[in-house]
């Protein structure tokens, strides 16, 4: 049996699609036909796609946006699956998000957006881009559930304890500012002040207590070593990308957090590595400081397409 399509692959090849369906000139349908024979999960993704298409060729927009907006948290990357039905029918609702949103989350960040909330305890949230919890708040309890993304809270005391969910483990609070992000197989805890006690999901028995600068990697099985806190990890606070001697490849994956489309680069110019402080707001200013400060060029195929390529050759 093949292996299913990464999430990362089936993205790119719904925007294909969307690209091609807009209006496709010679240099552009070129450049697909070098994706697709590029890898092969590549034309099973775009194979996946068409096979859908035939299947749906006829579905009303208004049916297909119902089924994605209307989708159970637990069949949504299942929705991702069906990739073909959403970019006919409502290519709109890809170009808003890089998954399947969850429309009925208590708050939400877009790509590129940030958010502050003042919580009705007196806590403070703040939810980074593309992100979304949900959120109950009574006398007796409280509790938070990441659902995706990245969040910095501050937790003021209470009566009770604050209980945060993730997909990978639960984070039990009584006075602390913390950063947490949802990653697809894991979570990053990092702790600024105070302490944060975290139990893994499917093994509950593995728990540690975090203090003050440190952080720790988590999943539902397993647990990490704490090690020191990295300031760079909760700079996105400040409106902030900073990088110390990091590959281009993974700067351009936190870059892409907050950029509408795909950004990636030629594998030639991967490994160059780059420091500096960014800020965030405008995501082609940063692309166009690459230019001066690296031996790359910027190729922009469409205004969701970009690539870094070596500036020679």
């Amino acid at each position: 049996m093949k292996p299913p399509v990464s999430e990362r692959v089936a993205e790119e090849a719904v925007r294909w699609l969307v690209e091609l369906q807009e209006g496709a000139d010679e240099q552009l349908r070129r450049d697909w036909q070098r994706w697709r024979a590029a890898d092969p999960e590549h034309e099973r993704a775009w194979q996946r796609i068409e096979s859908v298409n035939r299947r749906l060729r006829g579905l009303p927009p208004a049916a297909a946006r119902a089924a994605v907006e209307g989708a159970p948290a637990h069949s949504r990357r299942q929705v991702l699956g069906m990739l073909g039905l959403v970019a006919v029918a409502a290519p709109v609702v890809w170009l808003a998000g890089r998954q399947a949103q969850p429309w009925l989350a208590d708050y939400r960040t877009g790509v590129g957006e940030r958010r502050d909330i003042t919580l009705a305890d007196g806590s403070r949230l703040s939810l980074n881009t593309d992100s979304a919890v949900d959120l109950r708040l009574e006398a007796s309890s409280r509790r938070l559930e990441l659902l995706r993304g990245e969040i910095q809270l501050e937790v003021a005391s209470g009566a009770s304890p604050f209980r945060v969910a993730t997909a990978q483990g639960s984070l039990l609070i009584e006075q602390a500012r913390f950063n947490l992000r949802q990653y697809a197989d894991h979570c990053r805890l990092g702790v600024l002040e105070g302490s944060v006690q975290v139990r893994c999901a499917a093994r509950p028995e593995l728990q540690a207590t975090l203090t003050a600068g440190q952080q720790i990697r988590f999943e539902s099985h397993r647990l990490g070593t704490p090690q020191p806190f990295e300031a760079a990890v909760a700079a996105w606070r400040n409106g902030m990308l900073v990088a110390s001697n990091m590959r281009l490849a993974d700067f351009l994956d936190e870059l892409g957090r907050y950029h509408s489309g795909w950004l990636g680069c030629d594998p030639r110019v991967a490994d160059l590595r780059l420091s500096g402080t960014y800020p965030l707001r405008d995501s082609r200013a940063i692309l166009a400081m690459l230019e001066i400060a690296l031996p790359v060029r910027i190729h922009q195929r469409t205004r969701y397409w970009i690539s870094v390529q070596p500036r020679h050759g």
